[in-house]
């Protein structure tokens, strides 16, 4: 089974498929372009002579960044986003961890080069076992708390997880989906289900809100896809107002606040929908029940899923599960904790069944038996004013075996915020053990692939 054949014999081929500022396409056209592109592909003297290639591609988000992605798949490879902002030596990991036969450098469909990839040593995985999975995607984890994992993904487990991640979006082909996130990062559940399902994705361009409403009036977008980022950026314009005629507007990537939510509300009329999207899952659950009077929730699990809490660890089951780690190889099952999957997230559940995301498994500081979430203490610093950016970690204290210290970059360098000032303010809004004992002003964080902030 490939899901590119699935996407196109479910499909209208006079259907609008694809918009964007350079290039608008019907799944027809669409179709048509993609299979040109593997047609030259596979005659390239650089394409792997192989029956299940593993792929890179290094290309910009865009119209064509989908057809040679399809045009990858199409032709049975299993296919690697190298996202654009990973360093020369992130990307020579990246080809080694994952033991790429070739990487396809495309700045359009037709502008491309493959580059043949020779490694000094074997893969570090069972190539035969993953073979086997007729793997469609090989993708990384954020890696926030620890070395990112290699996340393998079937055609059978794919088409798995947008079935049952639509189940709650309910995309169909009298949809229209603004779309302005990096597609390295969410190609895989998002683009492939809004074609799958037969709807339009409308592409504009992330770092200007204003075309971002243009193309969403001007295409009649029912659906938005951002971050909490792109609604801030869009609540801040004069025709705000308009993006009150989306059926859904998803925020995901990282945490929505209170402040987002009531200002895009305020706005819009329209109250964001926050969801866990997980690499492992897909798009387990959605906050589709109460965006309104609880927008800070990830919502309630979606129909074909189940979660249970595990000494506060998130744990979920039901389709799309991923199918194997690649290094080390795990297969899903050895995985697994008695058929549940084990997300690393530290949740809370109220009466209503809404979950809340707390922080992570390893990023949790124990201080004296209590937990202290260093992601709540971070939204309290960056409250201030005077506070770009904090992490929170643990630092050892001899009678209570950590305390919360805290890393934080200054709006201005020269005239930082007194440390007295910040545990004032924490002080005012958390619990005594959760206040950090130690504060150190730095000029930069460390940050994953993705922007998300790395933990020890």
């Amino acid at each position: 089974m490939n899901i590119v054949d699935l996407i196109f014999a479910r499909s209208t081929p006079t259907h609008s498929a694809v918009v964007s500022p350079e290039l608008q396409l019907t799944f027809g056209e669409l179709e048509a372009r993609m299979k040109e592109c593997a047609g030259r592909l596979n005659g390239d003297a650089n394409w792997p002579k192989k029956a299940r290639p593993r792929i890179g591609l290094n290309a910009p988000s865009g119209a064509d960044y989908i057809v040679v992605a399809l045009a990858i798949l199409q032709q049975n490879a299993c296919f690697v986003p190298i996202p654009n902002e990973l360093t020369v030596s992130e990307r020579a990991q990246l080809a080694k961890a994952t033991a790429l036969d070739g990487i396809v450098h495309a700045q359009s469909a037709e502008e491309w080069r493959v580059e043949a990839v020779v490694h000094d040593a074997p893969p570090a995985f069972d190539e035969g076992a993953l073979e086997a999975l007729n793997p469609a995607f090989i993708r990384f984890s954020s890696g926030t708390t620890g070395a990112s994992k290699g996340i393998v993904i079937s055609h059978e487990t794919l088409l798995a997880r947008i079935t049952a991640a639509n189940e709650g979006l309910r995309i169909s082909p009298q949809d229209r989906v603004l779309w302005v996130l990096p597609m390295a990062h969410h190609f895989a559940v998002s683009i492939v289900l809004y074609l799958y399902h037969g709807a339009t994705t409308i592409l504009a361009p992330a770092s200007d809100p204003k075309v971002m409403i243009e193309m969403m009036q001007a295409h009649g977008a029912t659906v938005m896809y951002g971050s909490p980022y792109h609604y801030t950026m869009l609540s801040g314009l004069p025709d705000a107002a308009s993006l009150g005629a989306l059926r859904l507007a998803v925020s995901t990537a990282f945490a929505l606040t209170t402040e987002v939510a009531e200002l895009f509300a305020g706005k819009t009329g329209l109250h964001l929908t926050q969801g866990m999207g997980i690499i492992e899952a897909g798009l387990p659950i959605l906050n589709l029940q109460h965006a309104k009077d609880k927008p800070t929730s990830i919502g309630q699990p979606l129909p074909a899923f189940e979660v249970k809490l595990d000494d506060g660890e998130l744990l979920l089951r039901g389709p799309g599960v991923f199918d194997a780690y690649l290094t080390p190889w795990q297969p899903r099952e050895s995985v697994l904790r008695d058929g549940w999957f084990p997300t690393g997230d530290i949740a809370e559940m109220d009466e209503d069944g809404c979950l809340y995301l707390r922080g992570r498994v390893r990023s949790v500081i124990n201080v004296g038996g209590l937990k202290c979430f260093p992601e709540e203490v971070e939204a309290v610093l960056c409250s201030h004013a005077g506070v770009k950016a904090a992490r929170v970690s643990g630092r050892a204290h001899p009678a209570l075996g950590a305390m919360p210290a805290a890393e934080i970059i200054p709006q201005n360098a020269e005239a930082p915020p007194a440390a007295m000032e910040l545990r004032k303010l924490c002080q005012e809004r958390l619990s005594a053990y959760k206040v950090p004992l130690f504060y150190t002003f730095v000029s930069e964080l460390p940050l994953t692939a993705s922007g998300k902030l790395r933990r020890y």
